[in-house]
């Protein structure tokens, strides 16, 4: 996943944050679509698939915004010396959030064994919630070895 045309972290934000609306969109239309299916497995993932994407859609918009507003006061020149400090903060976030990305696996696998017997909707629960993990991880490391090169 390369980033394009991105000469500095603030680039590099608007494009991280773009990409996490773009799975949130994806998340939402499969979940939604998952819902038709009308069965306890599919609705159960179906349910996760939007409450995440929600969530995801909340922190694009919050993370965007702040991401723009410490930016706008910023010359050029500014922006650019305080780039390797702006990176360290997104990396360190990034990789937080690829541990909390294990614990939600770790999460979902709990309820898929332990809620699941003779329950088809907890099964797709932590089915959603596994899958939901799993996609954040790998989005969550590559974004934080990306932006190493900002610092």
């Amino acid at each position: 996943m390369e980033i394009n045309n991105s000469t500095d972290v603030w680039s590099f934000q608007k494009t991280l944050t773009r990409r996490l609306v773009g799975w949130a969109g994806i998340s939402t239309a499969l979940g939604l679509a998952m819902l038709l299916f009308k069965a306890q497995l599919w609705n159960g993932i179906a349910f996760q698939f939007v409450g995440w994407a929600l969530v995801n859609w909340a922190i694009a918009l919050l993370g965007g915004w702040s991401t723009r507003r410490r930016r706008a006061g910023l010359t050029p020149e500014q922006a650019a010396s305080r780039g390797p400090q702006e990176a360290g903060k997104l990396r360190r976030i990034l990789w937080v959030n690829t541990g909390l990305d294990v614990v939600y696996m770790l999460a979902g696998l709990v309820v898929a064994v332990l809620l699941s017997e003779n329950h088809p909707l907890w099964l797709g629960t932590g089915i959603g919630i596994i899958l939901q993990g799993a996609f954040l991880f790998g989005f969550d490391w590559i974004h934080a070895v990306q932006v190493q090169k900002f610092m």
